[in-house]
Order: structure tokens, then C-alpha cells, then sequence
């Protein structure tokens, strides 16, 4: 047998020994100037950098300026982080709880109370582990001896979730004294984790790490306190629950509680709705436009239904206007950087048009509004004359009603701003988040599939754009909002499950966003089935899954 082999990347092919590792390929070829390289595709299968090659293959490296890079960088260095605070404190639990000013924000339970100081003191614990370069050793273990390994260390919530695994077996990863299992891949040791920082943040700590866009230094910490406020509102929630984790959600399914969750869900969030619309009734004397905004999938437009409903049960009779009617004419919008239409830009809208109507209608006099005809490409006017009086508000719903730019003209105190988005509060297990991405993303593959006809590699295609348009264009203006609402439902993953996992087990492992699915798939499989015979008619999660009173 030949022990050479034939490696494909970049255009061009060389030949290397059989049985080289991708790391030790790396070494040979990677341009130290270039991002990290963390893990890398073998014919578009994800592999870490110790995967050793036995046959010829087409190879393409994972480096920090890329999502999946990102991902195993931040796995590895929870994993860093949650060892440095066990050998301080051998007794302390760590939790992993969501993304937050550029980091993850985490606790560390079991301690005495967190402080500047202390943080100093794991992070320089972490410090000593990247510099010793400890390698991550993964072991293929019987799901009896995993669980034997958890209770050894205290991690009762990942016997729990492991349950729901049809595996026989399970890939745990060793470093120094702890084993661990963060559902994905690892870097192959400490030492390549040598950009991070630790940020005191009460009552917690923000574990920061470089982004996709700098990926040689840890983002820059960016305060978002009306944010944090709402994941902390959500946590408690979801603890008074009793359903901290997927373990316990498919325990509720067994046990027959999913109906009354989904019941208790849904009155939670539409006591949160009437109190905003209460809020907007007693400032009516000065409110005249409300203005939602939120990024894609968070349920803006049933939001902004369900609000209608409660601000007519408070006596007020609110006008929705579409920002899509002051869309400029197709051969005005402006191009990108890269030449091509920008239609997330808040210039696409005729902000002088939009404003000079918006501040007549508000004085109580007539105006014209147009319709955008999206076959023509051209604002049209057919006679739709409104005028308001005092007990009609403006309801705006759209991305950039945050942005001061698009009501400069309107004073703050005539405005009332929301801002709404799917904060998942539901964990997999103590050291692994649900990233409320993913839980969006999901929720916008199910409904472009539903409704729109479009595939699920489609919406891939489309989702980075997306993303981008968010950075851009809301997340930067959600602490101005007045007031922020979660549209997470507790138990909306085990509902979008059966909707979505058959589409994706679909796509073929060729396919260029296969790596993706996989990963999607894997982590939806842990969740038990629920039917969506329960959800109401009126909840947001019918605007992706179907059946909403709200449907035009």
C-alpha cells in the first residue's frame, strides 16, 4: 500500500506522508500573519487539528475569522475557564448562562461572593493553564462510565440531559483534572488560547473573546445594562419554571405538564404586552408613535398585532403604517461596499418623506400615504387619505425603529420605543448555551420554508447578510428603547423540533452548509417532541409555525 497520500486545498494538490495529522499540515503550510487556525473541513466533514489523514482528501482550514472558528475557540476556553474556577474553588459550580457585551456572561456558584479580586484570581489561573499548553485529550466512553464521570464531578445536570441521548457512547475531553463534554470540538491544547480576557460584572463575570471581524484581539466590552435586565428577568422566570435546561423541559413533556408550560408561557408574555400598552395609555397626552424594532425572527409583526389589541381594550384605536410604503424607488437605493443594492440600509427609506408625514399626522392633519409597489419598484399614491385624532396612536413596526435618524424630526417625548427579541433563556445543561442566534435562525428556516417556499440552504445562503444588517443597523440602537420585551417562549425549541429536524436531515454531507446543519441537528435532537395543538392562536410562535389569528 502506497504511504503517501494526496491533500487538496486552495487549487492545488500536493502529497504528504499517510497518517499526518491536520495540525501537523498546518504547521507546514499555515501563514503565521493569517488568523488562528482551530480545526479545519475534510471533504466537508468539521475535524479538529489532531484528526489524522489516511486517505487522499480535500482539506480547508477553520481560522477565527470564521463562525465555526469562533465556536470552537469560545468552547475551548469555557472549558479553561470552568477548570481554573474548579481548582480554586474544587467545590464551586459554573454555569454558562448567555452572550453579552461582546462576551459570555457566566456565574461561578458554590463560592464566596464573586468579586473584582477574585475574578483577577481565575483569570490568572487561566492564564497559567494557556501558558503550560496542556493538551485536550477526547476519549470515547460508554454513556454508563460518562455519567459515572460527571457524578465524580458534580455534574448532575448532564447525567440528566444525557438520557435523551441515543447514543451508546459519548466523546468526553480531558484537561488537567477535569473532563468535560461541550458538544462540538475542541482546540488541540491550552496554549492556543492565548487571546482572552475576564470582565467582573455583577453578579457574575463575562468571559471575552476575539470576533470573527478582529480575530487577533477580545472585543471591546459594550455595556448593554436594559439587556442585561431582561436575561436576568427571563432567568428567574425560567427557574421559578422548574426548567433551567432541556432535561428539564422533555421532563415536563413525560410527565403530560407541556400544556399548561405552554398555557403559563403565553399568559406570562401577554401580561407583559397589556402592561406595555398600559404604560403607552398613561403618556397618551404626549405618545403619538410607537415604534417596535427588533432583529430577524423575533416576532415583530404579532408583537405589534397583540399590542393593537391591547392598546383598543385600553380605549385607544392605534394606526399601523408600513416603513415599507417610503421605500425610495429601486434605481435610488444605495449600493454597498461591494456594489450591490444595500436594502437593510435605513437610507432605502425617503426619511425626508417619511418624517414630514409622520410630524403632519401627528398635528391631526390630512396626509396621502403612498404604497410601494415591489413589481414597479415605485412608491405609488391611490387616494389612502388618513387623519388621526388624539386617540390614535402610530404604530411603526421595522429594523430601523430604533434609529433616531428615521424620526429626526419627531420629538422623543411624542415616541415610545420597543424593542423585542427572542432571548433564550433555556440552556442545554449548565455548561452549554443555546445561543439565541440558533433559536432565531431556526425559527426563520421554519417560517421561509412554510410560507415562503424557501429552502433551508437558501435561508443559509441569506443568513450571514442578515447578521450583518443586524449589527449594523439594530443592535447598536436597542438600549435606546423605552422598554425591551423577550419574545422567547420556554418551550418553542420542542414545538419548531419536528418542523425542522426532517428538513434538515435532508441535506446531503456535500452539500457546502452541511457542517452547519449537522451541528443544528445534533443539538435539536436532545429535545423530546411537542405537539403545537396547545399554542394559541394569537402566540407569537404561530407567525413561523402557521395557524395565527394574525395571518393576512
Amino acid at each position: 500500500m502506497p504511504d503517501t497520500i494526496q491533500i487538496n486545498w486552495n487549487g492545488k494538490t500536493i502529497e504528504v506522508k499517510k497518517g499526518v495529522t491536520l495540525q501537523e499540515l498546518a504547521e507546514q503550510d499555515v501563514d503565521p500573519a493569517q488568523p488562528l487556525v482551530v480545526a479545519a473541513k475534510v471533504d466537508n466533514r468539521m475535524r479538529e487539528l489532531t484528526y489524522v489523514l489516511e486517505q487522499d482528501c480535500k482539506v480547508e482550514w477553520v481560522d477565527l475569522s470564521m463562525n465555526d472558528g469562533i465556536r470552537i475557540y469560545t468552547r475551548s476556553l469555557v472549558f479553561v475557564f470552568i477548570r481554573a474556577c474548579k481548582e480554586l474553588y474544587p467545590d464551586c459550580s459554573v454555569t454558562v448562562e448567555h452572550s453579552f457585551g461582546g462576551g459570555l456572561y457566566c456565574e461561578v456558584h458554590g463560592c464566596d461572593s464573586l468579586s473584582p479580586q477574585e475574578v483577577e484570581r481565575i483569570e490568572m489561573q487561566m492564564r497559567s493553564i494557556v501558558q503550560s499548553n496542556d493538551p485536550f485529550e477526547k476519549s470515547v466512553v460508554s454513556m454508563d462510565q460518562a455519567n459515572r464521570i460527571f457524578l465524580q464531578m458534580g455534574m448532575k445536570d448532564k447525567v440528566e440531559v444525557m438520557k435523551y441521548r441515543k447514543e451508546d457512547s459519548v466523546s468526553l475531553y480531558r484537561c488537567g483534572g477535569l473532563a468535560d463534554y461541550l458538544y462540538g470540538y475542541m482546540v488541540p491544547s491550552t496554549g492556543y488560547l492565548r487571546e482572552f480576557g475576564l470582565k467582573f460584572y455583577l453578579p457574575g463575570v463575562i468571559l471575552q473573546y476575539p470576533s470573527c471581524e478582529n480575530p487577533t484581539q477580545i472585543r471591546p466590552f459594550q455595556d448593554n445594562p436594559k439587556l442585561f435586565k431582561v436575561f436576568r428577568q427571563a432567568e428567574k422566570w425560567s427557574m421559578a419554571m422548574g426548567i433551567r435546561n432541556v432535561a428539564d423541559l422533555n421532563r415536563c413533556i413525560e410527565e403530560g405538564r407541556a400544556a399548561e408550560l405552554i398555557r403559563i408561557s403565553e399568559a406570562c408574555q401577554e401580561k407583559q404586552i397589556g402592561a406595555i400598552a398600559d404604560r403607552i395609555q398613561q403618556h397618551m397626552d404626549e405618545v403619538r408613535m410607537i415604534l417596535i424594532a427588533g432583529p430577524s425572527s423575533s416576532g415583530k409583526t404579532t408583537f405589534a398585532q397583540r399590542l393593537r389589541v391591547q392598546l383598543m381594550v385600553n380605549g385607544l384605536h392605534p394606526v399601523p403604517i408600513s416603513m415599507d410604503n417610503y421605500f425610495l424607488d429601486r434605481d435610488q437605493v444605495p449600493l454597498d461596499e461591494n456594489g450591490e443594492q444595500d436594502l437593510e440600509s435605513i437610507d432605502v427609506i425617503d426619511l425626508k418623506l417619511f418624517n414630514e408625514q409622520m410630524t403632519r399626522l401627528i398635528q391631526g392633519q390630512e396626509v396621502e400615504i403612498p404604497r410601494y409597489n415591489f413589481l414597479t419598484g415605485k412608491r405609488e399614491y391611490a387616494g389612502h387619505v388618513i387623519q388621526l385624532s388624539p386617540d390614535q396612536p402610530i404604530i411603526v413596526e421595522g429594523i430601523h425603529g430604533l434609529n433616531e435618524k428615521l424620526t429626526e424630526m419627531i420629538p422623543s417625548e411624542n415616541k415610545y420605543k420597543i424593542y423585542i427579541s427572542a432571548l433564550t433563556q433555556l440552556n442545554v445543561d449548565d455548561h452549554n448555551r443555546i445561543p439565541t442566534t440558533d433559536a432565531r435562525l431556526i425559527r426563520r428556516m421554519v417560517r421561509d420554508h412554510h410560507f415562503r417556499g424557501t429552502s433551508i440552504e437558501s435561508t443559509l445562503d441569506m443568513w450571514p447578510f442578515v447578521r450583518r444588517g443586524e449589527e449594523r443597523n439594530i443592535f447598536s440602537f436597542q438600549e435606546s428603547a423605552d422598554i425591551m420585551i423577550n419574545s422567547a417562549l420556554l418551550y418553542e425549541l420542542a414545538v419548531l423540533k419536528p418542523y425542522i429536524l426532517p428538513l434538515l436531515e435532508g441535506i446531503p454531507d456535500d452539500h457546502v452548509h452541511f457542517p452547519e446543519i449537522n451541528r443544528l441537528r445534533k443539538f435539536l435532537r436532545y429535545f423530546l417532541d411537542l405537539d403545537s395543538e396547545d399554542i394559541p392562536n394569537n402566540s407569537i410562535l404561530r407567525e413561523f409555525i402557521g395557524g395565527s389569528v394574525f395571518e393576512k
